[in-house]
């Protein structure tokens, strides 16, 4: 049967290969395939007549390393189906330690394949570094990693930095999460009598010494206040506030102490987003997330839930509610999304709820409470369909709170006010504008035009109080052509 035999050629020279690979290599009748011709042991060997048929031209002529891979494992298994026998292809290091190109022969079943060995370099590695990876090691290939899954409280090592531009792609993603001085260690040929090893600050990476496909790069652990920007490093410090030795105030909160504080933050932000400041929407947002953690840490401290249950249960929902991206649902406009939405949500919850009004938070603010059931009820069609409708309905009920007022009716004024309320809840939720945004603009408005008088007045050595309303009318309608 075909087959292909993979041997791997170690990470430094010829000493380092083993006597039954060297036969192997020396001894073949056949032309040796080989991923990179740039390697010590092949420079040897090919002063002893080994012939190598190298794929570095396919580097050349693509730009993505993916496309590469594919197209050498293509080659190798077009070549194995062409002749019969054994085809050898060497790759540098051990087979199977970092090696794409043998993952993709492994996985197609068109041809046999064969690892024969070689000798890993990870060995030499942790030696020349004086590291124990029992301590923790994370091994990333260069050349294809997400700076997501880059793990900086264990010892990392980056392989595959052929070449200064995969060390600038490797510099550019520690630097999001490590300071430029934060040091690194290049290591060249570990193990082998060209071994080079040199440390650098990280911003230095890619411009400080000779890069080969025999490069690695060293990551040290980070200390944990360099980490603070991680969501591991979050959940740790809410759990120490929490716990034995903690802060007492953190200590003592419950859900239901915490109900008023969360509810300012989140107003808080909605101030940031209206004043568009990036900077405090920052730190709202990081309040709001405190919340979430803080709220989460108790559930975890009570035995009921933690945040890996809270970040389960969105994540969830989702790729549930989101199946023209997780699937194959097709839509064509935002209607259809909100329409799948909608109708998603009603599979999720179930028999939870028995009224089409259910859902609505109980002590969300009255305002907002009327536009959420106006818009719940219009979705089954207990709706106007012209605005001129609700127009004609707030005329009425305004009719109806000056009838109340004349009949001297505290509670019925009250109750027509309310109405009137409703009614324009229900405008607003027309033309698509939320309530209470538009209600919150109008009282920063007034803050601001309000305060405008006071400064005039102040000036002026007034006193507010014995200011007459023509002239805080005046400064009112100079604040408006401020704005």
């Amino acid at each position: 049967m075909n087959r292909i035999e993979v041997i791997g050629l170690g990470a430094g020279d010829v000493d380092q290969l083993p006597l039954g690979i060297y036969k192997k290599l020396t001894q073949s009748n056949t032309r040796i395939y080989t991923r990179t011709i740039d390697h010590p042991v092949i420079e040897t060997l090919l002063t002893e007549g080994v012939r190598f048929e190298a794929f570095d031209a396919m580097y050349e002529a693509e730009e993505q390393f993916g496309a590469v891979y594919d197209r050498i494992a293509n080659a190798l298994i077009g070549y194995a189906k062409e002749h019969d026998g054994t085809l050898i292809y060497t790759v540098p290091g051990h087979p199977m330690l970092a090696e794409k190109t043998v993952q993709l022969l492994l996985d197609q079943t068109e041809v046999e394949v064969e690892i024969a060995g070689g000798q890993s370099y990870l060995d030499d590695l942790f030696t020349s570094l004086k590291i124990d990876p029992i301590e923790g090691f994370q091994f990333a290939d260069g050349t294809s990693f997400a700076r997501s899954d880059l793990d900086y409280r264990h010892h990392l090592i980056f392989c595959q930095v052929y070449d200064r531009f995969v060390a600038s792609e490797v510099k550019l993603a520690l630097l999001e999460d490590l300071p430029p001085d934060y040091v690194v260690t290049i290591v060249e040929a570990a193990g082998s009598k060209q071994e080079k090893i040199v440390s650098v600050p990280l911003e230095e990476l890619d411009h400080s010494m000779e890069i080969s496909n025999l490069t690695s790069v060293y990551v040290p652990p980070a200390h944990e206040t360099m980490l603070n920007h991680t969501f591991n490093r979050l959940r740790e410090v809410m759990a120490r506030l929490r716990g034995p030795g903690g802060c007492p105030w953190d200590q003592e909160q419950t859900h239901e102490s915490l109900r008023e504080y969360t509810i300012e933050e989140v107003y808080e932000l909605i101030d940031a987003i209206d004043a568009e400041d990036d900077n405090n929407m920052i730190e709202e947002l990081g309040d709001i997330l405190m919340h979430v953690m803080l709220h989460s840490q108790i559930g975890e401290d009570d035995g009921f839930f933690t945040i890996d249950d809270v970040i389960r249960s969105i994540t969830d929902k989702m790729i549930f509610r989101h199946p023209h991206v997780f699937a194959d649902t097709k839509v064509d406009s935002v209607e259809d999304v909100t329409k799948n939405w909608e109708q998603l949500k009603k599979e999720e919850k179930g028999e939870q709820r028995k009224s089409v009004l259910d859902g609505v938070p109980k002590h969300l603010p009255s305002l907002a409470k009327a536009f959420k059931l106006q818009k719940k009820a219009a979705k089954v069609g207990f709706n106007w369909d012209d605005a001129s409708d609700i127009w004609t309905k707030l005329d009425e009920e305004i009719k109806e709170v000056q009838e109340a007022i004349e009949r001297k009716s505290t509670d019925e004024i009250e109750d027509e006010f309310g109405e009137v309320l409703f009614v324009l809840a229900n405008l607003t939720r027309y033309y698509k504008i939320n309530p209470e945004i538009a209600l919150n603009r109008a009282n920063r408005k007034f803050i601001s035009r309000f305060t405008f008088i006071e400064e005039q007045l102040n000036k002026q050595g007034q006193d507010i109080n014995k200011a007459t309303l023509e002239e805080m009318d005046a400064y009112w309608d100079q604040a408006k052509e401020r704005e």
